[in-house]
Order: C-alpha cells, then structure tokens, then sequence
C-alpha cells in the first residue's frame, strides 16, 4: 500500500467520532469501505492506530497528573510527615505505601541502596492504609512510633515483617525496638493520627494513585514497584528539571 494511502487511513481511524458528522451519510460509507479495503490489504494500520491512540492517551494522563500535582505541591508534604534520607536533600522522593504491600516490602532494599549511595535525597513518607483494618492498625503504630523519634526503626522492622500485623506482634517489635508500647497504643488512638491518615488517602485519591507503592519524583507520578536504576534515572530527571 503506498505511504500516503496508509497515511490517510491511519488519520481516519484516529479522528474523533464527532467529526464524521460533518461528512454526508454517501461519503461516511465510502470512508468506512475505504478504511475496510485498505486493512484487509494491510492489518498492520489498525495495530499502528491503536498504539498511536494509546500513546496520546499516555501522554495527556502524564500532562493532567502534572498540573494536578503543581496544584497540589503545598500539601505534598507537611510537617507532621516522616521523613528519611538527607532532610535537606536537594531533591524530595514522596513514598505511598502500605505496610502489607508485597510490592512495598520489595521496594524496601531498592530505596535503602539507592538513599546509601545519594546522599542528596530526601525520602517523604505517606502511610496509605488500604489494604484493610490491619493496614491501617499497622499505620497507626507507625506514626505513633514517630512521636517517640523511632519512625524509621519501628517501620523496617514492620515491614520486614508478617503482613498478618496485630496489636501483640507490634507490641513485641515495639519492645524490641527500644519503645514506648504503652504510649504507643495510646498515641495510636489519637484524633490527629486517623486525620493524618485520611489526608493521606483524599490526597492519594486526588492523585489518581490506586495502588501501592506510588512514588512522587519532581513532577512525575510513579506507580508501582520501581528497580535501583528506575530510582536513579528519575532522581536524575528532576535535579536537571531544577536546573
């Protein structure tokens, strides 16, 4: 089929629906019996039309999630929000997970070698409890952890841990880790924490993030489990963003 044949069909199959109203009932019937002749010379076009719609698609996700999150920057962090890494570091890594999120524990060793050898990162953390009442049980112990300076000890052990957490299997880490189990559990009640947590999920949600882990790198929404490399490309991309 010459090119500029292919050209036209390709254009016919991406062009919105509404436009073919402008065409007479005569000329929609040879578009379409056009379009039905030139794929059956060539299936390839519908293939190639998918993946361009695909890709434009893609693309204005990537643009509205953007302008959502420049929208939102003033509340991405807080200072009620842990925080790992160099707190001064030039570029912020936002982290939504779930303490039972097998995909969040994978991330764990990935995160902690990257953090070792960038010392110019700052690591943002957002518990989003979603996975059900002990993932927001696990949560709550985190960030009443936090209140005793023990965040970041308390959370590797969490989450080196069963994804069946109760309150006697935290009770025994929090021990373990030097803690203050009877604060704990009362911090843990508190009205402050649970809206803390609810902040979380509406800005979660407000994000388009449906799942963990989900990371926020300069301007980039990141879903899902990310490798070493993936974590230095994106961190490269933003410092250079910042110029």
């Amino acid at each position: 089929m010459r090119v500029w044949k292919r050209l036209v069909v390709a254009a016919l199959l991406l062009a919105p629906l509404p436009a073919m109203a402008e065409f007479s009932a005569e000329q929609r019937a040879e578009i379409v019996s056009i379009v039905r002749d030139a794929m059956r010379q060539d299936p390839t076009i519908l293939r190639d039309a998918i993946t361009s719609l695909q890709a434009d698609e893609a693309a204005r996700e990537r643009a509205g999630s953007r302008e959502t999150l420049a929208s939102m920057r003033d509340k991405l962090t807080t200072p009620a929000d842990p925080v790992g890494g160099n707190a001064k570091g030039d570029v912020t890594i936002v982290e939504f997970f779930d303490v039972r999120c097998p995909y969040c524990k994978k991330l764990e060793p990935e995160m902690a070698q990257f953090l070792a050898g960038d010392k110019k990162v700052r690591l943002v953390y957002k518990d989003l409890p979603i996975l059900g009442p002990a993932s927001t049980l696990g949560a709550k112990a985190l960030l009443a952890a936090h209140r005793q300076n023990g965040y970041e000890k308390f959370r590797d052990a969490v989450m080196k841990g069963p994804a069946d957490i109760t309150p006697a299997g935290l009770e025994a880490l929090a021990k373990k880790q030097g803690l203050d189990w009877a604060k704990m559990s009362h911090d843990m009640e508190d009205p402050a924490i649970r809206q803390q947590l609810d902040d979380n999920l509406a800005l979660a949600h407000t994000l388009k993030i449906e799942g963990t882990p989900a990371l926020i790198v300069g301007d980039e929404v990141v879903p899902g489990m990310v490798g070493l490399s993936e974590l230095r490309r994106l961190v490269s991309e933003a410092r250079k963003a910042k110029g």
